[in-house]
């Protein structure tokens, strides 16, 4: 599913208040890692990661490859962080307009 700038904006707005809850370093991204990552997408739609100093790729590197891996879409990268979405099957929270 592809968003409009209007319903990344909505998104980016809601984004505000999340907690960074993945961080990624010297590790990379690894198949336990993309796991994690779908399960807390699906239980939330909307997730907030980072990338420490120490990793080996950029934001903009790691976002492209980890909303690949999930099948997810990428809401903003700014600086370290990043925010992905995707629409829950079971658990939708999320009303885009």
């Amino acid at each position: 599913m592809k968003i409009n700038s209007k319903q990344r904006a909505y998104l980016r707005g809601l984004a505000n208040s999340y907690d960074t809850i993945f961080q990624i370093g010297k590790g990379g991204i690894n198949e336990n890692m993309t796991a994690q990552i779908s399960d807390a997408l699906e239980a939330r739609e909307l997730i907030k990661l980072r990338i420490l100093k120490n990793c080996e790729m950029t934001t903009d590197e790691a976002a492209e490859a980890i909303a690949e891996a999930v099948g997810a879409e990428i809401v903003q990268v700014i600086g370290t962080r990043f925010i992905l979405y995707r629409e829950s099957v079971k658990h939708k929270k999320i009303e885009l307009i």
